[in-house]
């Protein structure tokens, strides 16, 4: 195909719609509307960094669903063409292992499982729910080094993950086997050897003691997530479930917003996750308003990064106002120059 490629590489407001619109009419040139394929692809991570993206998410979406409507099959054409880029590196990843699974495991597809499940109709798909209440403090912590009220004013969290994987679980469009973090960490072998039922595979201990193969641990321990707990522990362990109100312990600050959150997801929702409002009340109005709090983590590469992460996203947001109004600059210039 490269060989059939032509580009045309310039400044906006260079004249380039006249060149193409010249070039297309050619009898053995096609010149369609800008497509803003490749940039989105080009800004995955990899070679460029998302949020430095130069390119305009309404005009790429505009130039996306016209590029689309005008393949043959439309939407299916174009998700046959994701899924032979996105089979590609799955085999590639696979290819060394030795092995015929591939485990993904990505927590921001939460938020596009209409767009994953549309790729992959056929996949099995694990649901893992926890304590929302817990997540929240999971957050706080490892995100924000504990700063939860600017976590509330960051990350909107809860409202956006709980609704999301809520509607995938009832709706199932694709095989979904839910699991209950809770359950998971209380009955590690019984919950084993439910997935291995649903994945088609067959049961083996060293699922629930993972840490008795340190080659295969270390694979796990790469890469992004929590490499605290994947380190230290060598199987699952309850010592979690409680830890959000350990958290909270000693301050109400905390635990008010923990209801404020809780007020923001529905009851259906919260009983799709598998947990009761009621519960989780009571468990907020249990904790002790004073007390000596956790201890936070020790120091390490991990929560060094997390508190770079943390001082960097207060800059970030400082500057989203301003951002914000310049965003709305930029479309109205483009509408105008076009």
């Amino acid at each position: 195909m490269e060989e059939r490629l032509l580009f045309i590489i310039a400044a906006p407001r260079s004249g380039s719609t006249l060149l193409a619109r010249m070039l297309g009419a050619h009898s053995r040139v096609h010149a369609p509307a800008e497509l803003h394929l490749l940039t989105p692809l080009a800004h995955l991570g990899f070679h460029e960094r998302v949020d430095t993206a130069p390119y305009d998410p309404i005009i790429t979406q505009r130039g996306q669903r016209e590029m689309v409507a005008a393949l043959p099959d439309g939407e299916a054409d174009y998700l046959a063409a994701l899924r032979a880029c996105t089979d590609s590196i799955y085999a590639k990843l696979l290819e060394p292992s030795g092995c015929d699974v591939l485990l993904e495991k990505t927590p921001a597809y939460a938020l596009v499982l209409d767009f994953v499940a549309k790729l992959y109709p056929g996949a099995r798909y694990i649901v893992l729910t926890r304590n929302p209440l817990a997540v929240w403090s999971s957050v706080v912590q490892s995100f924000f080094d504990g700063d939860h009220a600017e976590a509330e004013r960051i990350s909107p969290g809860l409202e956006r993950f709980v609704p999301a994987i809520a509607r995938f679980l009832r709706e199932r469009p694709v095989p979904i086997h839910p699991l209950r973090y809770e359950d998971l960490v209380s009955e590690p072998e019984t919950a084993a050897r439910g997935l291995c039922e649903f994945a088609g595979l067959s049961f083996e201990p060293g699922m629930v003691d993972y840490g008795a193969a340190p080659e295969r641990s270390a694979q796990v321990a790469k890469g992004l997530g929590d490499p605290i707990t994947v380190a230290k522990e060598t199987r699952p362990t309850t010592r979690s479930i409680a830890r959000w109100a350990e958290d909270m312990t000693g301050d109400p600050a905390k635990v008010e917003q923990a209801r404020r959150i809780l007020g923001r997801l529905t009851d259906p929702d919260l009983d799709t996750w598998g947990y009761d409002r009621n519960d989780l009340e009571s468990d907020l109005a249990g904790i002790p308003s004073t007390g000596a709090r956790r201890g936070g983590r020790g120091a390490s590469a991990y929560t060094l990064e997390r508190k770079l992460l943390a001082s960097l996203r207060r800059q970030v947001h400082r500057r989203k106002a301003l951002a914000g109004l310049v965003r709305k600059c930029r479309e109205a210039c483009d509408v105008l120059l076009r």
